[in-house]
């Protein structure tokens, strides 16, 4: 009897368990659906594109004593409308949210007053720029709350578009996301006859998303998102649902993806037409005509808009081409359609200069002597290793010229930034990789080869950074370091106790 209980309990046992596995199979199944369906975002024709784009003012300068130009700027904490109310709690440079943009010319030597009123520690990194290493503003020039940071260095690259944004390791993605970034233009005398009246037809276009809970940010990352927060509320310069009125004949949109995870395959819906005039780091040596232009984190892009007399059109964001898996691709924002800003021309529209034939000369960054190879293994190590803040991945000798070949080794979306310099890409997939570039998107398992040149400045002391610019990858540790030395000279111990400290020259 009691040996035909015990099959008896041990099939109920069974039945039971398996009825639990297949529950949770299903609840499982379940979430993933839900999760699925709500991961993709399409706000074409929805967004009303009613609210005048804001312009970041120009930042204020002086010319001190020493003939330097002299910045000041404040970090601070403050409230601002993103679309939810009035009452959204921001951070800002000279305001609440965002930050004035700094205007400055090849040869200027600028000193930049950076004060920190945050109430927590954090840096201002000069994303783009050529300078020396302790005048750069990574994770190594910390600025405490209610201390001032006073870099010093001249201006040595040609005219581009770049930006400034916090580079706290650890919290880079939050002070971002918190409201810290604004533009640095960066002008040459002598230039190409192009559209360049600020606010009229030169325009700045920091673009970012972002998502709200309760009329506050919300950085809380969707399930499945590994590449970090992808919000459905578009901001231009910090205007949600903004348009431009179009003055002039032709317009110049200097487009920078502020975002913190998300792509964006622009294109401009209409009867318009867009020649791509430059990249990250510059003018390209002639415009090109295209139809869409798809930029990773930390991307720029300068393009010229012909909008015809009385016509509209929309600078929209279609689904990029990220290269990913169909799952990876659906919860890294690949399959989102995005409204970014309206063109509204005017009746009669003032002259303004097309793109000459002619934009740049090219670019010779000499002869490569050295080629590292560098693999992202994973969304928070480089060759196998996290970010060390004391730890120096690669010594570089300055005046020569090197190839980094970096492979994406994962199934994620990643790109990669060097900080100081400008590459040319040897492989380049299109114009926009033909210019110019600190930041490249690498597609799982391609290779990107960059020719680099190191000019000018030595610290074997103090490093700069290279990591993707996802900046939540970031934050984890996907980030190494790099110090340059004059030949056969090597790296010396961390200058992070010593956030000041400078090594280098001010100027080439």
């Amino acid at each position: 009897m009691g040996s035909r209980v015990l099959p008896s309990r041990l099939a109920i046992v069974a039945r039971l368990a398996l009825i639990v596995i297949l529950a949770g199979i299903a609840a499982m199944a379940i979430v993933m659906a839900m999760a699925w369906s709500s991961a993709v975002t399409d706000t074409s024709g929805a967004v009303a594109l009613d609210t005048e784009l804001r312009i970041p003012p120009l930042a204020g300068s002086r010319i001190g004593p020493d003939g330097a130009r002299v910045f000041d700027l404040e970090m601070r904490a403050g409230t601002a409308d993103l679309g939810h109310g009035p009452q959204t709690r921001t951070w800002g440079v000279n305001g609440d949210y965002l930050g004035p943009t700094i205007r400055a010319a090849r040869g200027d030597t600028v000193r930049i007053n950076v004060d920190n009123e945050l109430g927590e520690t954090s840096t201002l990194h000069w994303h783009g720029m050529h300078l020396p290493a302790a005048m750069d503003g990574g994770p190594h020039q910390l600025i405490e709350t209610g201390q001032r940071w006073a870099p010093e260095w001249t201006i040595a690259q040609p005219a581009a578009t770049l930006w400034y944004h916090p580079h706290l390791h650890g919290a880079t993605a939050e002070h971002v996301y918190r409201g810290i970034a604004g533009m640095f233009i960066v002008d040459e005398p002598g230039g190409p006859d192009l559209p360049s009246e600020y606010g009229v037809d030169d325009i700045p276009v920091i673009v970012q998303d972002k998502q709200f809970r309760d009329g506050q940010l919300d950085m809380s990352p969707a399930l499945f998102a590994e590449a970090g927060v992808l919000g459905g509320d578009v901001l231009v310069n910090g205007t949600p649902a903004p348009y431009l009125e179009v003055t002039t004949e032709r317009v110049r949109l200097r487009l920078l993806n502020a975002s913190s995870a998300r792509s964006y395959r622009f294109v401009v819906a209409g009867t318009a037409t867009v020649d791509l005039i430059g990249t990250d780091g510059g003018l390209l040596e002639r415009p090109h005509r295209v139809d869409h232009v798809q930029l990773s984190p930390g991307e720029r892009a300068e393009i010229i808009v012909e909008v015809a007399a009385g016509t509209t059109a929309v600078l929209r964001s279609e689904p990029p081409e990220l290269g990913l898996n169909f799952w990876t691709d659906r919860f890294s924002g690949g399959d989102d359609t995005l409204e970014i800003l309206g063109l509204r021309a005017v009746d009669n529209l003032a002259p303004s200069p097309g793109p000459p034939p002619v934009l740049a000369a090219p670019r010779d960054l000499g002869e490569p002597a050295t080629r590292r190879e560098l693999t992202i293994t994973s969304s928070s190590t480089i060759n196998g290793r996290t970010m060390d803040m004391e730890r120096i991945d690669e010594t570089v000798t300055v005046g020569t010229t090197e190839i980094w070949e970096v492979r994406n080794a994962t199934g994620d979306p990643h790109n990669f930034h060097i900080h100081d310099v400008q590459f040319q890409i040897l492989d380049p997939e299109g114009p926009l990789q033909s210019g110019p570039k600190d930041t490249v998107y690498i597609r799982p398992g391609q290779v990107v080869r960059l020719l680099v040149r190191f000019e000018h400045y030595t610290d074997p002391a103090t490093p700069y950074m290279f990591h993707c610019h996802l900046l939540a990858h970031e934050d984890r540790g996907l980030m190494g370091q790099f110090v340059v030395v004059e030949p056969g000279a090597t790296a010396t111990e961390s200058s992070r106790e010593h956030p000041m400290r400078n090594g280098a020259r001010a100027g080439p």
